[in-house]
């Protein structure tokens, strides 16, 4: 780097809006109905320190055919998306 170059971050969870059904899978993201979801996983890191990382990912497939990924932070709460 030179200069004050800054590296910025790629894919910085951002919140968003998320309609799930009562077993957490999402229905819709930010008004889009999802038509498909693709996979599902659960990361947990970080358990032994005072701010643990629990997330449930999904990759959907929303009806105007966008993919998303999309992720329930399980220890804070929230909806966020990644890409």
């Amino acid at each position: 780097m030179t200069g004050g170059s800054r590296l910025s971050r790629l894919a910085t969870p951002r919140p968003e809006r998320v309609e799930a059904d009562p077993g957490g899978r999402p229905v819709a993201v930010a008004g889009r109905s999802v038509d498909a979801v693709r996979e599902s996983w659960l990361i947990e890191d970080r358990w032994w320190t005072e701010k643990p990382l629990r997330r449930r990912y999904w990759e959907v497939v929303t009806a105007d055919g966008r993919d998303l990924v999309v992720f329930r932070d399980l220890e804070r709460g929230g909806w966020y998306a990644q890409r």
